[in-house]
């Protein structure tokens, strides 16, 4: 049997199974976004059993994949590397995006407005960028994936004054066109 052959069918099964065997109520609820267990199963089934069109399965498996519910994540204070608790949704949007090759995504860089203007946009963009680097590392292409700072231009939250409001500017946002 030629296993080459299959690899990728099979790593795309094994990605959908780790995905659906995490355990905790938050991955239940985003995994059900992504493709249902049964069409796992089957794709895994199909998989095991080395039948032909293995991959076919597991291609309409992931090609049933949704649109992840959250479209934001946020960043520490004067910072742009990636909090670890946001990595599962990153993993989602990573899943739809290489599913769905002609989705497009801007990922919108935004910071509090502690600050320079200049710093801010810098950092907004490196908030980005640290967005992209890490989807790309996960198999999207480059070619769907555009990053956008807005600094402190666009808050979430107008007038912030407690840590809290800070924190909701401080992210980077999911926009598929």
């Amino acid at each position: 049997m030629d296993l080459m052959k299959y690899s990728k069918a099979f790593a795309l099964a094994a990605f959908f199974a780790l995905v659906a065997g995490c355990g905790g109520a938050t991955m239940d609820d985003v995994s059900e976004d992504i493709v249902s267990q049964s069409e796992i199963e089957r794709a895994d089934a199909a998989l095991s059993e080395g039948i032909d069109g293995a991959s076919d399965a597991a291609a309409r498996a992931i090609g049933d994949a949704t649109l992840p519910n959250v479209r934001v994540i946020y960043f520490d204070f004067d910072k742009s590397n990636i909090r670890s608790e946001f990595y599962d949704v990153l993993n989602l949007h990573a899943a739809y995006l290489m599913a769905n090759p002609r989705a497009r995504v801007v990922l919108e860089g935004h910071t509090d407005e502690r600050g320079t203007r200049e710093y801010n946009m810098a950092l907004g963009e490196r908030r980005g960028n640290s967005v992209q680097r890490y989807l790309s590392l996960q198999g999207v292409s480059s070619s769907q994936m555009e990053v956008v700072s807005y600094g402190e231009e666009r808050p979430a939250v107008r007038a912030a004054q407690s840590r809290e409001d800070h924190a909701q500017n401080r992210r980077v946002v999911f926009v598929y066109r």
